[in-house]
């Protein structure tokens, strides 16, 4: 589709024809934080309480912190432009330490629709949007969203104009991505925090619409 776009992030030595499938991704991490879990207890480098409560309140996230971050751009114009110039930045600013992966924000008009995948594995902001689904991790998501993006918004509900452009963003170890969703029509009286309850994950992914229309 001549309207359709991809991000392709990854690394010259890095390509998508790879052997392994979903299953083999998630057991090779699985094993790995496996071993550098029982390597930081054995060095004595974190204790296992420490450790427990880093993975419960990681489990524990949500999409919150990304809604209350949108809700912010679409009432401050100054912050969204801090945002879409340099999201990583912007956000150690306010104290939102990503922990790492620089994050590149990507912004819905009414002429361009964005959505993000990782084509590789399942790298994603969790730090902003929680674990990720189940569906993004999928070898089908990941394939499809590059081949027949559209088709895939549809899926999803959302049903896109043709004169729409889609750009599908590729994340990867060392960039994430976050979409910045229109804001919906007849929200001109709400408050931040009534925004932010407008900002689903899946409209931050950018395969649905905040307000979920």
């Amino acid at each position: 589709m001549s309207g359709d776009h991809h991000d392709h992030s990854h690394g010259a030595g890095d390509n998508h024809e790879h052997p392994h499938d979903h299953g083999d991704v998630d057991l090779e991490a699985a094993l790995l934080e496996q071993a550098v879990r029982e390597l930081l207890l054995e060095k004595g480098i974190i204790g296992a309480e420490e450790l427990h409560a880093s993975i419960q309140a990681m489990e524990g996230r949500t999409a919150e912190k990304g809604a209350d971050i949108v809700a912010r751009a679409w009432l401050d114009p100054e912050f969204k432009a801090h945002l879409l110039a340099d999201g990583a930045a912007t956000l150690r600013k306010i104290g939102v330490d990503l922990r790492g992966p620089e994050l590149r924000v990507v912004e819905n008009s009414p002429q361009v629709h964005n959505m993000v995948v990782c084509t590789l594995c399942s790298c994603y902001p969790r730090y902003l949007l929680g674990i990720p689904p189940l569906w993004y991790k999928s070898f089908e998501y990941r394939s499809r969203a590059v081949r027949e993006p559209r088709a895939v918004l549809a899926e999803f509900g959302v049903a896109l104009d043709d004169g729409v452009e889609v750009r599908v963003h590729d994340s990867t170890a060392d960039l994430r991505y976050l979409v910045l969703p229109m804001r919906p029509p007849g929200t001109g009286q709400m408050s931040e925090a009534e925004l932010a309850s407008l900002v689903s994950r899946d409209s931050l992914i950018g395969v649905a619409l905040a307000g979920g229309k």
